[in-house]
C-alpha cells in the first residue's frame, strides 16, 4: 500500500468502528431506551458503545477498503488481526481505569469495589483484556507457521468469541436478547464464524500473508508520505479524537450513577430529560 491507501484503510476502519459500536448499542443493547429517547443516539458524550459493534464496523470498514482498491479481504484481515489483539486488550485496561463497565457481585480475593457501585465485584473487563493480549503470542505463532489466507483471521474470531462467552457470565447484564445475555449471541456467532472460515481456508489453501523481512520495512518507510493529502490527516485525526469523549457506560446509567459530577451533564441545562432522571433519583 501507498502512503494514500493508508490513510484511506485507517479512515475507513475509523469510521466503521465508531457508527459500528454506536450501531450495536443503540440497536440491540439499549433498544428500549432510545425508543423513547430518539435524539440521544448521537449524544455520543453522554455515553454507549458497543465492543461487538466496534469489530463489526471495524470490519465492514475494512472490506469497503478492499472492495475500492480491489486488494484480498481475507489477506487484509489477517494482516490486522494481531494490532487489533493489542488494541482490544488495551481498551480494556482502559474500561478497568474508568470503572464504567463492572462485573457480577462476588466475594473473591480479587474482587474490586468500583465507584458509584454497589458490592465487590469480578473486574470482568480484566479477564476480558488478559484475554485478548493472550491471543497475541497465539497468532504470532500461527503467522510463522504460514497458514492459508483467513486462517489468521479466523482463529481471532474464534479466540475472541467463543472465550468471551465463559467471560461474560461474570459480567452484569441488564438486558437479555433471545434468554441470553445480549453480548452472547455475538460470541456464539464469532466463534461460529471463526469455525468456519478455518475449515473453508484450509479447504482452499490460498496463499497467506507472507512474513515481514527488515527491507520490506525499509522499503515501506521509504514511500512519500507527503501523498496522504491534508484532509484525510485531518479526517483522521479527527475520528482518533471522537472516543475521548465516550463514556463506556450505558447511555441510561450515566444520569443515575454520575449526575452533575459526568462531565457531560452540563448538556442537562439544554435536555430536562436527563435533569428528570437525576431529580427522579434523588433521595
Amino acid at each position: 500500500m501507498d502512503v494514500r491507501q493508508v490513510y484511506d484503510l485507517s479512515i475507513s476502519m475509523s469510521a466503521g468502528v465508531l457508527i459500528g459500536g454506536r450501531a450495536v448499542e443503540v440497536i440491540f443493547y439499549e433498544s428500549a431506551y432510545y425508543s423513547t429517547h430518539a435524539w440521544y443516539i448521537f449524544a455520543i458524550w453522554i455515553g454507549g458503545m458497543s465492543t461487538h459493534g466496534i469489530l463489526l464496523g471495524g470490519t465492514i470498514g475494512v472490506w469497503l477498503f478492499c472492495k475500492r482498491y480491489k486488494k484480498s479481504f481475507l489477506g487484509v484481515a489477517d494482516e490486522l488481526v494481531i494490532p487489533a489483539a493489542l488494541i482490544m486488550g488495551l481498551g480494556r485496561l482502559g474500561n478497568f481505569i474508568d470503572g464504567q463497565i463492572v462485573g457480577s457481585i462476588t466475594d473473591v480475593w480479587w474482587a474490586v469495589k468500583f465507584p458509584d457501585v454497589d458490592g465487590f465485584r469480578h473486574p470482568v473487563v480484566l479477564y476480558d483484556g488478559i484475554k485478548n493480549l493472550l491471543l497475541i503470542p497465539v497468532l504470532i505463532l500461527m503467522r510463522y507457521l504460514k497458514p492459508p489466507r483467513g486462517v489468521m483471521l479466523g482463529v481471532f474470531l474464534v479466540g475472541y468469541g467463543f472465550l468471551r462467552i465463559f467471560i461474560d457470565f461474570f459480567r452484569e447484564y441488564r438486558t437479555d436478547f433471545f434468554g441470553l445475555p445480549p453480548g452472547q449471541e455475538f460470541n456464539i456467532g464469532m466463534t461460529i464464524v471463526g469455525v468456519s472460515l478455518i475449515i473453508w481456508a484450509y479447504k482452499i489453501k490460498q496463499v497467506g500473508v507472507p512474513l515481514l523481512t527488515l527491507s520490506a520495512i525499509s522499503d515501506g518507510y521509504a514511500l512519500d508520505v507527503r501523498k496522504a493529502t491534508r484532509l484525510k490527516r485531518l479526517i483522521f485525526r479527527t475520528l482518533l479524537i471522537i472516543p475521548l469523549i465516550i463514556p463506556s457506560d450505558w447511555t441510561q446509567d450515566v444520569p443515575q450513577r454520575y449526575g452533575d459530577r459526568h462531565e457531560g451533564m452540563s448538556y442537562s441545562r439544554l435536555y430536562p430529560e436527563i435533569r428528570a432522571i437525576i431529580d427522579d433519583d434523588k433521595p
